[in-house]
């Protein structure tokens, strides 16, 4: 299950990152002769995020597969299991870890939606809401980089059996002081920072351990399948939430929530220990989080899509904040129609995860164009006249939200070496939702001050210009142009060589 932004996807074994311009590739081998022979490995397969691995040691395979014994292990049954959408389900332990996710992830949302009407029941401020998801996250944004550290020094099975079972424990004390009627609005920030504090720990390991269980075929599939799980449950926990908020209370809803870890815990212990693919666990040792910081900073396919995460998180996300203000304020719901805005959402990123799932690429340019794409939709639907317009647009937005957040992980996850991979991705989250102890309180600030609609736009404008101030650096910094084709039949957009350019235009 996820606590954090809905990035419920695993990192890349240290494989083949087979996307976009052969022009990119040229660029970075002049660079680094290292990204060469992994590039001249991967036949076929051009890297947005290529995976240059210091140690030297994969061999070339003429299939385009490069076997990781670090990352792998043993390729066993579980590794070859062939292709198709729901591939990774063929594998039992991941079948295991997928059917637990989706029901900690249901009573997850039920919690989310619950709380955030909880605290504007409590406060009537969509303020108070954006503390509560700040204080959630404010673990993250200080101690992120050490739940990397420890998510790559320890096993991950075991760390994962005490971080589910703390998340549980933390939804039963937040269901025992509702129903008990003592609940305050400090007993529910006080929980949410808790459940933070478990977070920081559990989503980089959470995330790391998927590559252990399915290996490097079916790791791709994995990333958008973990999305898809998430944004599956969030069609159903919100419509519960609903029906419990308004027949037997919040209480309930809490206390399924807790409940609900039940299930993950149970298919952590039944896995079968033999088939996991061997891990890369780092010794403890001083300076580790300035190299994963050094290693970050020296890649311009790590660092930059990590700024532009950063910016949507920040500014983008705050969901919470602005549809419960359209739904109390705007046009006068409750928590019905705020349940009714979080399915649609769902129902938009689920399409964007199952579309992710098919797709066998990642690239940045996609990432750039949907991030800008997002960011202009939600300028639009925050000045929707009707609630039926507003609803419908909350359809696009799930989906390119999820878009963008599925090829940053996937971009980032496949370009970082597995030594590594635990503080690239703690890292990673820590930029996407740690800024929400900023942006959260900024946000609701403004929603109050200025109204829902300017509030909402406020958000969308950010993440426009940052994804199109980004994409302008990317096409300096890795030596493509943005290349306009209106001919019928090809690309309307894409990032090109510079000198194909030039001898196109000659």
């Amino acid at each position: 299950m996820s606590t954090g932004s809905g990035a419920d996807s695993a990192p890349a074994p240290n494989s083949t990152h087979d996307s976009t311009t052969q022009g990119q590739d040229d660029t970075a081998q002049g660079q680094d002769d290292t990204a060469r022979a992994r590039d001249e490995t991967a036949q076929g397969c051009t890297a947005d995020s290529k995976a240059d691995s210091p140690s030297g040691s994969k061999a070339d395979s003429p299939s385009g597969t490069e076997p990781d014994t670090k990352t792998s292990g043993r390729t066993g049954k579980a590794g070859k299991t062939g292709g198709g959408t729901f591939s990774s389900l063929k594998i039992r332990n991941y079948r295991l870890f997928a059917t637990g996710a989706v029901v900690s992830n249901i009573g997850t949302w039920m919690s989310r939606v619950t709380q955030d009407w909880l605290v504007l029941s409590l406060t009537g401020s969509s303020a108070a809401v954006g503390i509560t998801t700040a204080l959630q996250f404010l673990p993250m944004l200080l101690f992120g980089l050490y739940g990397g550290v420890i998510a790559d020094r320890y096993p991950k099975r075991r760390l994962l059996i005490f971080t589910q079972g703390a998340l549980g424990l933390c939804g039963i004390s937040l269901a025992v002081l509702t129903l008990s009627g003592n609940v305050q609005v400090w007993h529910v920030y006080l929980i949410a920072f808790l459940l933070g504090v478990v977070t920081v720990v559990d989503n980089p390991t959470r995330q790391s351990f998927v590559s252990e269980m399915v290996g490097p075929d079916q790791l791709r599939n994995a990333v958008s399948l973990n999305s898809a799980n998430f944004q599956s449950a969030r069609l159903l926990g919100p419509a519960i939430a609903g029906v419990l908020i308004t027949t037997v209370g919040s209480g309930w809803a809490f206390m399924l929530n807790g409940l609900s870890f039940i299930a993950p815990l149970i298919g952590l212990t039944l896995m079968r220990a033999h088939e996991l693919h061997a891990s890369v666990r780092i010794p403890r040792g001083k300076g580790q989080l300035r190299e994963g910081l050094r290693y970050v900073r020296g890649k311009p396919e790590l660092i930059w899509p990590i700024v532009l995460v950063g910016f949507i998180g920040t500014f983008g996300f705050n969901f919470p904040i602005w549809l419960t203000a359209f739904a109390n304020d705007v046009y006068d719901g409750g928590a019905g129609m705020y349940a009714f805005f979080n399915i649609l959402m769902a129902a938009g990123s689920l399409v964007g995860a199952l579309l992710a799932a098919r797709r066998r690429s990642s690239r940045l340019r996609l990432l750039v164009l949907a991030a800008m794409a997002f960011g202009l939709l939600e300028i639009v639907v925050s000045f929707s006249p009707t609630v039926w317009l507003f609803s419908l647009l909350l359809l696009p937005i799930g989906m390119l939200g999820l878009t963008t957040n599925v090829s940053a992980n996937t971009s980032v996850q496949m370009a970082s070496d597995p030594e590594m991979r635990g503080r690239v991705m703690s890292l990673y989250m820590m930029v996407f939702v740690g800024g929400t102890p900023i942006g959260g309180p900024l946000l609701g600030w403004v929603t109050d001050t200025y109204g829902a609609r300017i509030g909402f736009a406020t958000g969308g404008v950010v993440s426009l210009l940052a994804a199109a101030a980004i994409g302008l650096v990317l096409t300096r910094v890795i030596g493509v142009r943005l290349k306009i084709d209106l001919r019928k039949g090809r690309p309307l957009m894409e990032f090109v060589p510079k000198k194909e350019q030039l001898a196109t235009a000659a």
